[in-house]
């Protein structure tokens, strides 16, 4: 059976204890991280947490997912996101084709300046043309160029999931599709 990879839901913001979960049973996830900067005890620090609260990426079939979710206490917090059809078929679980993937954790996986993970309210309603990176570190991945807080930036999106925008792209390094 082909891998596919599912968005998940995670409740109660168990992020990164249901990656531990996965990563030990070598079940590929991605869960996109951020440096953020924190206060605790009046210290202020750079700490790496999730970039979208309550989602995770998970590469698998949807029997192997549903059956750790079943047999893992740690992974009952999984939750499948479905698909809202309009023509009265039956929900099915979200999937992400594999190319718009991997140009997602190409982008996302960088937890410093040179990319924002963006609200998806930042993205709403916004349509660009549409690039592929010739050059450079983000070589080969396809996005979209969207004027994002007034500067032009390319952006990965997954529809409706999550956005994130790499900070500067010399134009010259971009292509339109």
């Amino acid at each position: 059976m082909e891998l596919v990879w599912f968005p998940m839901r995670v409740t109660y913001q168990r992020e990164m204890k249901v990656k531990a979960a996965l990563d030990k049973l070598e079940v590929e996830n991605f869960l996109p991280m951020k440096t953020a900067l924190t206060e605790q005890g009046g210290h202020r620090h750079y700490k790496t947490v999730p970039a979208v609260n309550n989602l995770i990426f998970l590469h698998s079939t949807q029997e192997v997912i549903t059956r750790i979710k079943n047999e893992y206490e740690d992974l009952k917090a999984l939750r499948y996101i479905m698909t809202r059809p309009l023509d009265g078929s039956r929900p099915q679980p979200i999937t992400i084709p594999p190319l718009e993937m991997e140009n997602f954790i190409r982008v996302a996986s960088l937890t410093d300046e040179r990319v924002m993970h963006l609200d998806l309210s930042d993205v709403e309603g916004k349509t660009g043309r549409k690039v592929l990176i010739t050059e450079g570190e983000f070589a080969g991945v396809e996005g979209y160029v969207i004027r994002i807080h007034q500067n032009k930036r390319v952006v990965v999106q997954l529809k409706e999931l999550a956005a994130v925008a790499i900070t500067f792209t010399p134009p010259v390094f971009l292509r339109y599709l």
